[in-house]
């Protein structure tokens, strides 16, 4: 039997499986690794961390595992999106990653739109600037720390420096580029005119190639390391979002896919980046060849939910948390929860706004409060479902991965919020099975990332709306986008009394 490898960089731990021709994950590691957060906005790592951890779970993967190291003839990745790595002449790291969800550069983001121009940044890049992206980091570091930025030779992002260590190959693919707001996306090329009018070298931006394809093969001293052979084929790999597309099968036009986890996510596939969705959704290139797909974005989508069991039922398991949901009445009685309190970003990119709870009163009780929760997070990316709806888009069958497949009432629920038939696939592996697949595709072993999605993913349950429900959600979430316009001046007047 013949095996691939898909590494998944996470913001939190890097997850790693090992998947075989039939696209069973046979082996399954995770390795964590801490954040810092020296200010409050500010979101680094150290990329050290994350080379220090895939090694150890690799060697993890092969120590215990029953395979051969030569029967694993491809290893791709997936990582998180926008971080900054910043590397000097030779390659070595100059400072701290700077992360997806650091918000210190909301003054770069008005130096880009001053410079370049919203027009003309969404005509090139596709998506407006805003401090999660990689771009207005760099300005931040030009600004901020000149002696460290006068060393820079070259950037990559979280997912392209753990595979240079690997290889000794340095490489970014298009849809992780696709979130730095410097590539030309339909033109797959970086942006001159953004770097000369942001006077940033285009020669900073290190060589562009395609997600399936092979850029190396393991160094000798990472085979000492892990124990996996120096014939193992590496593939570039792609964007957390892009990778968990591929891996939900989001693969042809008409496809879509909901993804819960600490943010939550809306996308679409997208047969060409010619579509103008006036920057309120993502726009970015796909993993799979010559695609593109759009997204939505809620920014605590399952950290609300996380956020409510730590600070409210922190003794409580998840399941015991949810257990009582089903049986609470859709609008749980007349309670509205709004799933802000870190900001968001579709489609409102707003930094000050925060969460609410509208409607309480001595009726309600835990589970009124978690049922609110789950419908907020689900009204929440509904919002991106509909700006895709007004723009033509039909939506009738949604992938449902993450935290928010693994309840019954909150797949329900996603069926009768959307209006959408819903569907959870048996194996559920997101990004890290979407990089395993963009390695299988690599090595031959499929015509197509379609094919290899035939292979590879079955589906588990399907959940199809229920009419008196959707009317009765329908009517709910009319009230629930009420609510950022009556709340957005006031929590932004609240953000001097915050630490």
């Amino acid at each position: 039997m013949k095996y691939v490898i898909g590494v998944d960089l996470g913001t939190s731990a890097v997850k790693i499986l090992l998947v075989n021709q039939q696209g069973q994950v046979v082996r399954e590691v995770s390795k964590t690794y801490p954040l810092i957060q020296e200010k409050a906005g500010y979101s680094e790592q150290n990329p050290e961390d994350w080379v220090d951890q895939t090694v150890a779970g690799l060697s993890d993967l092969l120590k215990y595992g029953d395979c051969r190291p030569e029967d694993i003839e491809g290893l791709s990745f997936s990582g998180q999106m926008h971080g900054l790595v910043l590397l000097d002449e030779n390659n070595q790291v100059l400072r701290n990653a700077i992360l997806w969800n650091d918000t210190r550069t909301t003054r770069e983001c008005r130096e880009i739109d001053e410079k370049v121009g919203r027009e003309r940044l969404l005509q090139i890049a596709k998506n407006l600037a805003l401090e999660g992206f990689t771009l207005p980091k760099i300005l931040w570091v030009k600004r901020n720390e000149p002696e460290v930025y006068r060393k820079v030779k070259t950037f990559v992002l979280p997912k392209d420096y753990v595979r240079y260590r690997l290889t000794g190959q340095l490489h970014m693919e298009y849809s992780d580029a696709a979130g730095t707001l410097l590539l030309d996306i339909t033109e797959k090329k970086w942006s001159e005119e953004i770097c000369r009018l942001l006077d940033i070298p285009v020669e900073l931006c290190p060589p562009l190639v395609e997600s399936h394809e092979e850029v190396g093969t393991i160094t000798p001293e990472i085979a000492k390391a892990t124990g996996l052979s120096t014939k193992t084929r590496v593939f570039a790999g792609g964007a957390d979002n892009a990778c968990g597309a591929i891996g939900a099968g989001i693969l042809q036009d008409g496809k879509s896919m909901v993804s819960i986890g600490t943010s939550g996510v809306f996308l679409s596939y997208e047969a060409d980046g010619n579509k103008n969705f006036g920057g309120k959704v993502h726009y970015f290139n796909h993993g799979a060849p010559d695609a593109y797909y759009t997204m939505g974005v809620t920014l605590a989508a399952g950290y609300s939910l996380s956020w409510f069991k730590d600070a409210f039922a922190q003794k409580a398991g998840f399941d015991e948390l949810l257990a009582d949901v089903a049986r609470v009445p859709i609008g749980s009685n007349g309670l509205l929860f709004t799933p802000y309190i870190v900001g968001e970003r579709t489609p409102h990119a707003d930094a000050n706004i925060r969460g609410s709870f509208i409607g309480m009163d001595s009726s309600h009780q835990m589970k009124h409060f978690v049922r609110a929760v789950l419908e907020g997070i689900t009204f929440s990316l509904n919002e991106s479902v509909e700006i895709f709806r007004e723009h033509g888009k039909r939506i009738d069958t949604i992938v449902s991965i993450g935290g928010g497949a693994k309840n019954e009432a909150w797949l329900q629920m996603q069926a009768d919020i959307f209006n959408a038939r819903i569907v959870k696939l048996s194996s559920e592996q997101g990004p890290g099975m979407g990089a395993a697949m963009l390695a299988a595709y690599g090595c031959g072993w499929f015509d197509s990332l379609q094919e290899c999605s035939d292979r590879f993913l079955r589906v588990d349950t399907i959940y199809d709306p229920i009419e008196e429900n959707v009317e009765k959600y329908r009517g709910l979430f009319h009230l629930y986008r009420e609510i950022y316009p009556a709340t957005a001046a006031l929590n932004k007047a609240l953000m001097k009394y915050r630490d």
